[in-house]
């Protein structure tokens, strides 16, 4: 039986507002982003349809090792390795890089790609309550051998930052290291939309960063920021990078693409933050709490009859009595779409 009676479902998206996708900056429906990549990709001396195997084998080229090397200049690593999600770059950092012994304090609202790839590791597993710094302080005194704090930039279902200065200083007075999701930040934040440690000028203090392109780039896949020591460690021991299928040649061109067109139209990022300061948000994710699986549902029924595209989020992706609805924003949302939607979160009492 599924869990709580509430099985998931597969749905085309109606023709209503959005207010529910990732795409913050409108790249995925960009026809100039478009035309780039195709112009780009038709350009290729050897057009593949598929990468034809994995990096170590056949799936290797040139045209991927020159875009690493392009995101390594931009997000201010020493290099990149490619994936093809954020869920599998986050399964194969967490499952390399932390071993059996070793001490991983997760924030309790980490994602769900994370908290499967500590399960992998076999080290040991904390969660610390929600960017709760005397929480996380407690159980790094108490922890042993290596330890290793992960956080997220943006948290995708509260949509809040994460404290990373204090985090950093922790850090630093427990000789633990830093795993940082910046799925939500890539794009949005930083120069060229290279994330929120960036944007702080904190990357040095990071161990592993890790960015997605399928969210505010408008693409496909991911790449983990990080030493050169780490990316031959990675090469050599990640499991989820050895034995899977190289992404292809168009979605390699396409993040090359994406970041190119985003540093030519960084204005985007502002465009963003306007609507972002109208819905008086923090960033471009805001939760509604609306507690109650039927009436968040229902509450979510009653903004969909009205053109909006929210969706409500329910228990147990959230902990019971957080159900809520998730409004994402994006620089194609209109001032009056934003503010019709909110005049009816007001109507219903929100």
């Amino acid at each position: 039986m599924l869990e709580r009676d509430l099985p998931r479902s597969l749905k085309l998206t109606p023709d209503r507002i959005d207010f529910t996708s990732n795409d913050y900056l409108g790249l995925s429906r960009s026809a100039d982003l478009h035309k780039r990549i195709s112009e780009v990709y038709e350009s290729l001396p050897v057009k593949r349809n598929g990468s034809t195997g994995s990096r170590l084998l056949s799936g290797n080229s040139e045209l991927v090792m020159q875009t690493e090397e392009k995101l390594a200049a931009i997000f201010r690593s020493e290099k990149t390795l490619l994936f093809d999600s954020g869920y599998s770059a986050n399964l194969a950092v967490l499952s390399t890089f932390c071993h059996r012994g070793d001490s991983i304090l997760m924030d309790e609202r980490c994602h769900a790609s994370i908290k499967d790839g500590a399960r992998l590791s076999l080290a040991n597993k904390w969660n610390f309550r929600h960017n709760d710094l005397d929480d996380l302080d407690r159980k790094l005194q108490v922890t042993t051998n290596s330890k290793w704090i992960v956080v997220e930039s943006i948290y995708s279902m509260d949509g809040d930052l994460c404290p990373l200065e204090d985090i950093v200083a922790l850090a630093k007075k427990y000789d633990a290291r830093i795993i940082l999701d910046e799925a939500h930040s890539t794009g949005v934040m930083g120069t060229g939309g290279n994330g929120y440690a960036n944007h702080l000028d904190l990357q040095k203090d990071i161990d592993i960063r890790i960015y997605t392109f399928g969210k505010a780039m408008g693409v496909h896949g991911a790449c983990v920021a990080m030493e050169h020591w780490q990316q031959n460690y990675m090469v050599n021991f990640s499991r989820p990078f050895i034995y899977t299928t190289a992404p292809s040649d168009h979605s390699v061109v396409s993040i090359s693409c994406a970041v190119d067109y985003l540093r030519e139209h960084i204005y985007l990022q502002e465009e963003l933050k306007s609507r972002i300061d109208q819905l008086q948000s923090e960033t471009q994710i805001h939760a509604v709490i609306v507690p109650g699986v039927e009436e968040v549902q229902r509450t979510a029924s009653l903004l969909q009859e009205k053109g909006f595209d929210v969706r409500p989020i329910l228990s147990p992706t959230v902990r019971e009595g957080q159900e809520r609805i998730r409004i994402c924003l994006h620089t194609f949302n209109t001032p009056e779409q934003i503010g019709s939607l909110m005049s009816n979160l007001r109507t219903l009492g929100l």
